[in-house]
């Protein structure tokens, strides 16, 4: 989500100025602008702000910029093609974002719904997927590539045409989508006549104005815009310049120490039964074991999308415990900072037999467990990582997006 700039505060008057006073007048001014332009992004939910670096929004009763791009359907989508709708609506939206996850039904339920009334409903994927940093991906199984918007399409059924922009992101600083989703409703004439949000809450429960249905229902009555330029809650728009921030993400984790520690049967024990208060996945592996060494990275992307929820990765080697320096070797070189955790003795079998006792103790061995202990998703040999990355997202409590749990559990394979 865009976070506000912190307003600034007065500082201590310099006593060298002969005008002091002017200078303190005008301090408090922008001060207290400051905090009138934070009150009300607050009280109206405005996420979008100013001082971000990126592309103006294309003016009301401009005409709709060109484009050709392409989709995930294999074809070059371009603005000529739909010449003979009636309304035209560009919807800026994409993968990662959960806001843009809890419209993207009713993005559907909106195209379908005046598909045969002439309107045409475009999506465009402004974001470029270097840009997105692991910890922004919290909340999506995939991110924003050309290749993983095939994917979410494909998972949720997509009626209308998604077309990436990602690469060069030209068209999108044409238009200048604020943030993901951000719709753009044009007339016959392609003249802008509305922009910016779906509707006026992510919650779809508490919705009590639908702006862009106002607006196309407007246009085809041939009536004026009630309302032409609303703002769009969300999360930024992935300029190319934002690359950097990803970079800063991964260097730092390069600087993190990764820590093993040896575990008795009693640790797994607990470790099974999980009192952690999270969603944990655990991965038993072992230097010698090829496909193990092949996964593990999956792991660790896994728990740098997540592990700033109240989700935790396990990995628990079952080498010996005088293999440690071997064992330490492969997680330094994956910057593996999760959890994780080497058997305590050479008895093997009962330590593994402490975590379950069921299992036939071949790896690569995984689980993901309910703070409730019980067993979400089981799995002798190797992962996918997307089915398990689905399996956390949809476990995972609502913390600080409420609603989010529930459109990925009811909304899988709609």
């Amino acid at each position: 989500m865009q976070i506000l700039a912190q307003a600034a505060i007065p500082r201590r008057i310099p006593r060298e100025s002969g005008r002091e006073s002017d200078w303190a007048r005008d301090r408090i001014k922008v001060f207290l602008f400051s905090m009138l332009c934070w009150l009300a992004l607050a009280t109206f939910g405005v996420s979008a702000i100013a001082d971000e670096p990126g592309p103006p929004t294309l003016p009301i009763g401009a005409s709709a910029p060109d484009f050709c791009l392409p989709g995930i359907d294999g074809e070059t989508h371009c603005l000529k093609d739909y010449v003979a709708s009636k309304v035209l609506v560009i919807a800026f939206t994409c993968n990662h974002c959960p806001t843009a996850q809890l419209y993207e039904s009713r993005i559907k339920q909106l195209a379908a719904d005046y598909r045969e009334r002439g309107v045409v409903l475009v999506a465009i994927q402004p974001n470029n997927p270097n840009a997105v940093r692991l910890d922004e991906m919290g909340y999506t199984d995939v991110g924003d590539s050309f290749e993983e918007m095939k994917l979410r399409a494909a998972y949720r059924h997509f009626n209308f045409p998604y077309l990436y922009d990602g690469e060069t992101q030209k068209v999108s600083q044409a238009y200048g989508p604020s943030a993901t989703p951000h719709l753009f409703i044009f007339d016959a004439e392609r003249k802008l006549r509305y922009q910016g949000r779906v509707d006026n809450n992510p919650r779809e429960s508490l919705v009590t104005s639908r702006d862009a249905r106002a607006a196309i229902d407007a246009l085809l009555a041939g009536r004026q815009v009630p309302l032409a330029k609303t703002p769009s809650v969300g999360c930024s728009t992935k300029w190319l310049y934002k690359e950097e921030g990803r970079k800063e993400e991964l260097a730092e984790i390069e600087t993190k120490s990764v820590q093993l520690l040896l575990a008795n049967a009693e640790e797994l024990k607990s470790l099974r039964k999980n009192p952690t208060g999270k969603l944990v996945l655990v991965n038993f592996w072992a230097t010698w074991c090829g496909p193990c060494q092949q996964e593990m990275p999956d792991f660790q992307t896994i728990y740098r999308m997540y592990g700033h929820r109240a989700f935790e990765v396990v990995t628990v080697s079952i080498n010996y415990p005088d293999e440690k320096p071997g064992v330490l070797s492969v997680l330094n070189k994956l910057h593996a900072t999760s959890r994780n955790l080497l058997l305590g003795s050479t008895d093997i079998y009962s330590l593994l037999a402490a975590f379950d006792a069921d299992w036939n103790a071949a790896v690569p061995y995984t689980t993901l467990i309910r703070p409730d202990g019980g067993i979400v998703y089981r799995r002798q040999g190797t992962i996918n990582p997307l089915e398990v990355k689905r399996l956390v997202i949809s476990n995972l409590a609502d913390d600080d997006y409420i609603g989010h749990q529930a459109y990925w559990q009811t909304h899988s394979e709609k």
